[in-house]
């Protein structure tokens, strides 16, 4: 039985304080197939209150987490046309008995992404 689990947080590293507010989807990918299994919203600390993914849902394969960016930004005052919007980060999952945390680090003009612990 898997027991790893997914887990994400923003950063807002323009105002240099987490990103509260900011709408996640899950999706699991296998080749074009998008499915979403999970949808979920930053708290005060940037971070979900719970895993994205966690026990016998948690398995190897592709997945993709989409940060709701331009919503957040817009939040935030920004106007116009943003620069940023939707942000996709793709990304597999290779140990169902691990712990992936997918961080996103958003300013209005760029974003990074690592594998954290």
């Amino acid at each position: 039985m898997a027991d790893g689990r997914l887990t994400t947080h923003v950063l807002d590293t323009a105002r240099g304080k987490p990103a509260a507010g900011v709408r996640i989807m899950l999706y699991r990918v296998s080749g074009n197939t998008h499915r979403k299994i999970a949808e979920t919203v930053t708290n005060e600390d940037g971070r979900t209150d719970a895993p994205l993914l966690a026990g016998k849902a948690f398995a190897a394969g592709g997945y993709e987490l989409v940060f709701c960016a331009g919503d957040y930004l817009r939040a935030q005052g920004a106007e116009g046309v943003l620069f940023l919007d939707e942000i996709p980060v793709r990304f597999g999952i290779a140990d169902a008995g691990a712990h992936y945390h997918v961080p996103l680090l958003l300013s209005p003009f760029g974003y990074g992404t690592y594998r954290g612990s």
